[in-house]
């Protein structure tokens, strides 16, 4: 009982606030994307159809070096953002080794709230597992692309898919397709990451900056999710 009021007593009581209204904001949006999506459709969800088309028409090509190359593609997002990640939480991490220069340095910035070395260091664990979280959603992102890749080059030839069917095409398509929408999934979860690093970054400043970010980016995310030109252009 005594460390958990330690606990609460490290950080004033609008901090907490703050923080708290962050982890609803971001958990919160994740749930109502994905439910909202399944009604109005989010740019992650018609994209996704895309995606099920495209394996579908794979199955009338015999040559797939074009298919080949848009994997390739793809997989070099993840894979990009993932080795940014990681030079980005190496940052980090030195900067909690000199949390006192780190914290003098900020502290020379204008607006900001002076605060103590524990409650600092708090704030660059928090950005630091965001981060960290963002990266484990790009590998995963990168894993399922290349199993994506495997279906693929495993699909077989136009003339057997002719043989067998339209069944078997519609199959292929939904199971490639997924696996591809899987991947592009868990690239979306690693940006929003980035995304919602902002308010952290604002809240050494303030938690009122916090508070304040954390509303405006949510809005930024789902006008474009949700309401962005691109989706309206794929819609039609």
């Amino acid at each position: 009982m005594q460390s958990l009021r330690s606990l609460l007593a490290t950080l004033p009581l609008f901090d907490w606030v703050s923080l708290v209204l962050y982890f609803v904001g971001w958990i919160g949006y994740a749930q109502f994307s994905k439910r909202h999506a399944e009604s109005r459709g989010s740019l992650l969800a018609i994209t996704n159809r895309v995606r099920r088309q495209w394996m579908l028409q794979l199955t009338y090509r015999d040559m797939r070096v074009l298919d080949g190359a848009v994997s390739q593609a793809l997989l070099s997002s993840p894979s990009f953002f993932a080795s940014t990640t990681i030079l980005i939480i190496g940052g980090l991490l030195a900067a909690l080794g000199a949390s006192e220069k780190t914290s003098a340095m900020v502290l020379e910035l204008p607006f900001t709230v002076r605060t103590s070395a524990l409650v600092f260091d708090l704030k660059l664990v928090l950005l630091t597992a965001i981060f960290v979280y963002a990266f484990f959603r790009f590998t995963w992102s990168m894993r399922q692309y290349t199993f994506g890749a495997l279906l693929v080059a495993s699909a077989p030839e136009a003339g057997t898919f002719q043989e067998q069917g339209d069944a078997a095409r519609e199959h292929f398509a939904d199971r490639a397709g997924a696996v591809v929408g899987m991947a592009a999934e868990a690239f979306n979860d690693g940006l929003r990451g980035y995304y919602l690093a902002f308010p952290v970054v604002a809240w050494f400043f303030s938690p009122w900056a916090l508070a304040l970010a954390t509303a405006g980016v949510i809005y930024v995310l789902y006008q474009r999710e949700f309401r962005s030109e691109v989706l309206d252009v794929l819609r039609a």
